[in-house]
């Protein structure tokens, strides 16, 4: 017991700054000054001490008797007395400050440890392509964007030069200047092309941007946006925009040509001393109408395909093939075709008004280019429903299409032959039809001897029903 109270009295005195002998009397339970968290620690280490007759060492908060709380660290040694007894002799040390900048440190390392991990799981989560280069231009990493956009793994691409795998050969200089540029410290920003893995070409803007370290560039940070969208509208927007100007050139030629027919034969008429027959006249002046009515049908039917929403409904194919020989049937050379029509197979929906002008397009046109001489006209219109899908052939006998034109007759406004006046919109119609219905088109011909359209088209009530389901 004399040595407990020896080295209890040692660390009241020096520790609490309370009179040892008071520990005697009960005023101050040792217990109240050590900190709830470190007493288990101490009470063993003292009791160990005392037990062992060893050297006590401890480090913990304690609280002196203005409740003020320090970080002490007591370290003492058992000595020896004259009268046998045993005492201890150490040292206190203050260690607030040491315990305030380890604090500090491991909250810095928590903090270090959050931005660390914030930006890992930016770098792997972002939708971009992002690589980190090192000071040589050397991969450090990629993230999964990267990945996905080119084609390579980090495994694959890590200590290596980019450029050796994603920059084209004839833009290398282009890679090398970017480098050089970004490791002077300069931020880039470039719209270029990349190469994926397996050769195809990407369209990308490039964002690089040193990395700085003790205000030194010590590698960089470098973002690949995909533009192959932006690119693909850019030139569809260029195809469109000179089909509207090509458009508005051939509607203001086509409709001033018939006009001008018209006038003339107006002014004519009217001259002095002419004696011509007007019904001559009004016959000439009628067929420059229809064909003026021709065109301006099949400039409203284009305008109508583009802008019309898709609308579903059941299909009779043998009442829209009828009804549109009848309204064709002014045209000339319309009342010496046969027809040979076969429908086999369910019900079909799909957008009434559309199938409709295709049929129109495809029969109209085998009207116009027919051979004028020598053979009977002939169509020949072969249909097959599934459930899934509706398959058409559509053949005439006519003068067919050259090898050199079979590639550009879906074009506006083109003709492959003069034999008719058309407006040169009806294929061009037929296909964005078909390209609307989400269907599928195909032509072969042989001139003299005739042309055959090929159109597959999705059954929409199947495909409504399964959705519905």
């Amino acid at each position: 017991m004399g040595r407990e109270i020896y080295l209890l009295q040692f660390v009241m005195r020096k520790i609490l700054g309370v009179p040892g002998d008071m520990l005697l009397s009960g005023s101050y339970p040792m217990k109240e000054f050590i900190h709830r968290e470190d007493w288990d620690q101490f009470e063993v280490l003292v009791g160990k001490a005392i037990k062992e007759v060893a050297p006590f060492k401890w480090e913990g908060r304690i609280f002196n008797v203005h409740a003020e709380v320090k970080w002490i660290e007591a370290s003492c040694e058992p000595v020896k007395l004259s009268d046998g007894r045993i005492a201890w002799s150490g040292i206190i040390n203050n260690i607030r400050e040491r315990k305030e900048l380890e604090q500090r440190s491991r909250e810095a390392d928590i903090r270090n440890l959050k931005t660390e991990t914030l930006f890992s799981e930016l770098f792997n989560s972002s939708p971009l392509a992002i690589v980190m280069l090192d000071g040589a231009g050397n991969v450090e990493r990629v993230n999964h964007g990267f990945e996905l956009l080119f084609g390579y793994t980090i495994t694959e691409l890590r200590g290596k030069s980019l450029n050796q795998f994603i920059v084209p050969q004839e833009l290398e200089a282009e890679g090398n200047d970017l480098n050089s540029l970004i490791s002077s410290e300069q931020i880039v920003r470039i719209e270029t092309i990349r190469l994926r893995r397996d050769d195809e070409q990407i369209p990308v803007i490039i964002y690089g941007v040193p990395v700085h370290l003790e205000n030194q560039a010590i590698g960089i940070f470098g973002v690949y946006v995909d533009i192959s969208n932006q690119k693909n509208i850019e030139e569809e927007l260029k195809i469109r925009n000179s089909e509207l100007d090509n458009f508005v050139y051939k509607v203001s030629h086509d409709l001033r040509a018939p006009l001008s027919s018209v006038l003339g034969l107006v002014n004519l008429a009217q001259m002095p001393g002419n004696n011509d027959d007007p019904a001559a006249y009004l016959k000439i002046i009628g067929e420059k109408v229809g064909q003026l009515d021709h065109f301006i049908s099949d400039v409203l039917s284009h305008s109508k395909n583009l802008k019309l929403d898709v609308k579903t409904g059941a299909i009779d194919f043998q009442s829209i093939i009828d009804k549109t020989f009848k309204d064709l049937s002014y045209m000339r050379g319309a009342d010496k075709f046969e027809r040979e029509i076969s429908i086999q197979g369910s019900e079909f929906s799909s957008d009434p008004w559309r199938i409709g002008e295709i049929f129109r397009n495809l029969i109209s046109n085998a009207i116009k280019y027919r051979k004028i001489e020598g053979e009977h006209c002939q169509v020949s219109i072969t249909i097959e429903i599934t459930a899934e899908q509706a398959s058409i052939v559509f053949t005439d006998n006519g003068i067919g299409i050259g090898e050199e034109s079979l590639s550009k007759i879906f074009e506006m406004f083109y003709r492959a032959s003069e034999q008719s006046e058309g407006s040169g919109l009806g294929l061009y119609i037929v296909k964005n039809a078909v390209e609307k219905l989400d269907g599928q088109l195909n032509v072969s011909s042989k001139l003299e001897e005739g042309t055959t359209f090929e159109i597959v088209l999705p059954n929409k009530h199947v495909n409504s029903s399964v959705h519905a389901g």
